[in-house]
C-alpha cells in the first residue's frame, strides 16, 4: 500500500478535531453537568431524580413498552425477510413488499401518533370502517403501535441484508438428510441469523426507548423517559442539571445494547461460497407467507391512509366535502412554507457535508496506513450509541452562550454527528472491496493522493456516495429527537413545527406538512435509486 502522505495526516487531524469538538466535548460537558450542584460536584442530582416516582415509573414504562415493541417488530421483520428470501412468491410482489415496508421511514415519527389518532380514535378512519374501537390509542397501546411502525423498517433492513449471506442450499440438503421441519428451520435459517435477529431487537429497543416524537402525540398520561427529559428541559422552569442526569440515564440501555451486539457478533458465521439457488415450490408455504407478509405491510400502511384523505376534506371526520383549502392555506402561510424551506436547507447541507465527513472518515480508515485510523471506528461506535435527544441536550449545554445557539449551523452539525454511523459503514463497505493498489499506481504516475481519490476511487464508489447522500437527506427531514432542544423561532423545521401545531390542534396543517416531507423524501429516494441503477448499468 502507498505511503502515508502529509495531506492524509492533515485530513485525519481535521476529522478528529471535528468529532472532538462536536461529539466528545459535548458529551463530557453533559456528564460534568449531571454532577454539578450549587455546592460543588456530587451525586445529589442523581439522588433527586431517582427519588421521584415519576422518573422511576417513566424508566420502567420505557423499558416495558420498548421491549415488547422490539420483540414484535423483530418477529414481523423476520417474517417479511423470510418471505422474500425463502419462498417462491411472485417476484414483483416481493419487490412491492421490500419497497412498501420502507415507506414509514419517509415520515417524521411525531406524525405516526397523529395518524394513529385519526385512524383508531373514536371517529378514526379505520374505526369507522370496522365499526368499533380496536384499542385505547393513548398510553401503552398507542406507544406500542407507533414504536412497531417506527422500528419495523430498520429491523427489516438489517435482517433482509443478513439473509443475503445465508446459503439456501443447506436448507435443501437438510431436507434431503431427513431433518424435520423444525430442526431444519432452526439449523439452516435461525442459527445463521442469531446475530442479525439480536441486532434487530437491540436496534428496535434503542430506537423505541429514545424516541420522542411518538410519545409527544399519543403518550397520554403514560410517562416515558424521553417525554420526562423534554418536560424537564422545556417546561415552565427548565432544570439543566436534572436534564443532564436523565440524558446520562438514557445512555445506559444504549451502552448495554452495544455490549450485547458485540457478544452476538461472536455467534455469527459466514459461508465460504454462497450459491444463488431457488428453493423448491411449496404451495402452502408460499401462499401462507405471501398472504401474511402482505397483511403486515397493508396493516402498517393503512395507518397512514388517513394522511392522504383528511387534508382533502373540509373537516374530517364530520365534514367530508372535498376541498383544497388546507393545502392553499399552508402554501399561503409564509410561516409554514418558511419552515418547509428551512427543512430543505438543513437536509441539503447535512447531506452534502455529512456525506463528505462520513466518506472522508471511511477513506482514511480503509485506504490509508495511518496508525490511529481505528479512531474513526470508535467515533462510529459512539455516534451509534448516543441517542438524538442526548446529543441535542449536550449541544444545548455546551453552546448555550455561544454564537452557534439558535442557528442552522448547530442543527446541521447535530444531524451530521447523530446520523454518522450508517453512512460511514456504507462507505467503508464499498471502499474495502476496491483494489488496494490504485493509490500506489497513482503515486507512481505522479498523481497526488487527493487526485487519485478524485479520479479513480470516487467514481468507483459513486453508488455508495449517492446512497449516503440519500440517507442523510431523508433522515434529516424526519428527525426530531436530535434537534428539538436546538431549534429557534428563526430556524424551526417541519418536524419541530408539527409539535407546535399540536398545541393548537391544527391537524390538517400537520398532515399537509407531513405530506410535503413524504413526497420530498420520496422524490429524493427515487432520484437516488435511479442514479444508482444508472451507475450500475454503466
Amino acid at each position: 500500500m502507498h505511503k502515508v502522505k502529509t495531506e492524509m495526516r492533515v485530513a485525519f487531524a481535521l476529522l478528529l478535531l471535528f468529532f472532538a469538538g462536536f461529539l466528545f466535548l459535548p458529551l463530557l460537558v453533559l456528564l460534568i453537568r449531571s454532577f454539578e450542584t450549587g455546592e460543588g460536584f456530587s451525586l445529589a442530582n442523581y439522588a433527586a431524580v431517582w427519588k421521584g416516582r415519576d422518573m422511576v415509573g417513566a424508566a420502567l414504562n420505557s423499558v416495558k413498552v420498548s421491549a415488547v415493541s422490539a420483540v414484535i417488530a423483530t418477529t414481523l421483520a423476520f417474517i417479511l425477510a423470510y418471505a422474500i428470501h425463502c419462498t417462491r412468491i411472485f417476484r414483483p410482489i416481493k419487490g412491492v413488499l421490500k419497497t412498501a415496508i420502507l415507506v414509514p421511514m419517509l415520515l417524521p415519527t411525531i406524525t405516526y401518533g397523529f395518524a394513529i389518532m385519526y385512524s383508531f380514535g373514536n371517529q378514526g378512519l379505520i374505526t369507522k370502517l370496522i365499526g368499533r374501537n380496536l384499542f385505547e390509542i393513548y398510553g401503552f397501546n398507542g406507544l406500542l403501535t407507533g414504536y412497531i411502525i417506527y422500528t419495523l423498517p430498520p429491523a427489516f433492513l438489517l435482517i433482509h441484508n443478513a439473509f443475503g449471506y445465508v446459503d439456501k442450499k443447506f436448507i435443501i440438503v437438510s431436507k434431503l438428510m431427513g431433518d424435520g421441519m423444525a430442526r431444519s428451520f432452526f439449523n439452516t435459517v435461525l442459527r445463521p441469523l442469531v446475530g442479525a435477529l439480536g441486532g434487530a431487537f437491540v436496534l428496535a429497543f434503542i430506537l423505541s426507548f429514545t424516541d420522542f416524537g411518538i410519545p409527544a402525540s399519543v403518550g397520554g398520561t403514560y410517562p416515558v423517559i424521553a417525554a420526562q427529559l423534554y418536560q424537564v428541559m422545556l417546561g415552565s422552569i427548565p432544570d439543566f442539571n436534572q436534564g443532564a442526569v436523565i440524558a446520562v440515564v438514557m445512555l445506559i440501555p444504549a451502552a448495554f445494547g452495544i455490549w450485547l451486539l458485540r457478544y452476538l457478533d461472536k455467534l455469527n458465521f459466514h459461508y465460504d461460497k454462497i450459491d444463488a439457488i431457488e428453493l423448491p415450490k411449496h404451495r402452502v408455504r408460499d401462499a401462507g407467507l405471501g398472504i401474511l407478509s402482505s397483511a403486515i405491510v397493508v396493516g402498517i400502511l393503512s395507518v397512514f391512509a388517513v394522511m392522504f384523505v383528511a387534508p382533502f376534506m373540509n373537516g374530517f371526520p364530520y365534514d367530508t366535502a372535498f376541498t383544497f383549502k388546507h393545502f392553499s392555506d399552508v402554501f399561503a402561510s409564509g410561516d409554514l412554507t418558511g419552515v418547509y424551506k428551512n427543512s430543505l436547507w438543513v437536509a441539503l447541507l447535512t447531506a452534502l457535508l455529512g456525506t463528505l465527513a462520513a466518506y472522508g472518515a471511511a477513506l482514511l480508515n480503509v485506504r490509508t496506513r495511518l496508525k490511529a485510523k481505528a479512531a474513526t471506528d470508535i467515533v462510529s461506535m459512539v455516534t451509534n450509541t448516543v441517542p438524538g435527544m442526548v446529543l441535542g441536550i449536550s449541544y444545548l449545554l455546551l453552546f448555550n452562550g455561544s454564537s452557534l445557539k439558535g442557528t442552522f449551523t448547530i442543527l446541521v452539525l447535530c444531524n451530521i454527528v447523530h446520523l454518522f454511523t450508517t453512512p460511514y459503514m456504507m462507505a467503508k463497505n464499498a471502499l474495502s472491496k476496491m483494489n488496494p493498489s490504485w493509490e500506489t499506481t497513482g503515486e507512481l504516475l505522479g498523481d497526488s493522493w487527493f487526485k487519485t481519490v478524485y479520479r479513480v476511487v470516487l467514481p468507483n464508489s459513486a453508488s455508495a456516495v449517492i446512497e449516503m447522500f440519500g440517507y442523510y437527506f431523508v433522515n434529516s427531514m424526519v428527525t426530531i429527537s436530535g434537534i428539538i432542544f436546538l431549534v429557534s423561532a428563526q430556524t424551526s423545521v417541519v418536524a419541530s413545527k408539527i409539535k407546535e401545531l399540536q398545541h393548537f390542534a391544527k391537524f390538517n396543517e400537520i398532515f399537509v406538512l407531513s405530506l410535503l416531507i413524504f413526497f420530498t423524501n420520496l422524490v429524493v429516494k427515487v432520484a437516488c435509486d435511479w442514479m444508482q441503477r444508472r451507475r450500475a448499468v454503466r
